[in-house]
């Protein structure tokens, strides 16, 4: 399905280099938006926007880095203008214990899931207010995880990554609303990333608990996902799906 009313928006997609954020950068291309394709990874980037042509837009970024983010928006507003749209959809994922002390994952899941975020939010919130009040549609999207409220042995810190995104929204939301800008929560359950391949613990990797989920359940695929975000962010101006719950049927 095309999401025809698109065609007039600008987005900017974080982690637009695999899974979730590259499968949204191709739907929205597909509904006819223009598209800032944000990630770390410039060859993978620069791959994806020679496929999905002139409207799309790779610009290499780090939003562990505000330098990086800042950057990324001048080169986002040069090229396209203001954007309307903004997915952030750059994440990571690396359960272990607690007992084993891993502050490097900590960190580094804190300030990709949550503080990632906000940094995009810094850069490329003010747009999102000014096409509101020029009534326009205006979207904030927050891709986060079932992992927000469903507790899994090993995932504690990344769950309560996704808690702090989830409530985040929640807040943003009273102060976005009332301006006229969208914000859209989705927390996908189990889906099929690359996510899986950066877990170092075996028995909580592919060939551990998350593959016999795998196998047991059957994952969504991201573009299950992007849909969502099309879908949401097509709604007329006056509608705001604020917090999407995706599954797969067997996941409970």
């Amino acid at each position: 399905m095309r999401y025809d009313t698109l065609n007039t928006r600008t987005a900017v997609v974080t982690g637009a280099a695999s899974g979730i954020g590259e499968a949204t950068a191709r739907r929205l291309a597909a509904d006819g938006a223009r598209v800032a394709l944000l990630a770390r990874r410039a060859d993978r980037l620069a791959a994806l926007a020679a496929e999905l042509g002139p409207n799309a837009l790779p610009v290499a970024a780090d939003v562990t880095d505000q330098d990086s983010v800042d950057a990324a928006r001048e080169r986002v507003a040069a090229a396209f203008g203001p954007v309307d749209l903004v997915v952030n959809a750059a994440g990571v994922m690396l359960p272990n214990p607690v007992d084993d002390g891993r502050i490097d994952e900590w960190t580094r899941m804190l300030d990709t899931n949550v503080t990632g975020v906000l940094r995009v939010i810094r850069a490329f919130g003010p747009d999102l207010v000014a096409a509101a009040a020029a009534g326009a549609t205006a979207d904030l999207v927050t891709v986060s995880s079932i992992g927000a409220h469903v507790v899994f042995p090993g995932y504690a810190v990344y769950g309560a990554t996704k808690a702090a995104l989830t409530q985040l929204a929640a807040g943003l939301r009273t102060e976005y609303g009332p301006r006229g800008v969208r914000v859209t929560n989705i927390e996908p359950g189990l889906t099929d990333t690359e996510l899986g391949s950066h877990i170092d613990n075996p028995a909580l990797g592919p060939d551990g608990q998350l593959g016999a989920m795998f196998d047991a359940i059957g994952p969504l695929a991201p573009a299950d996902v992007a849909d969502l975000v099309g879908y949401a962010a097509s709604r007329p101006r006056h509608v705001n799906l604020r917090h999407l719950v995706v599954l797969p049927t067997r996941q409970a």
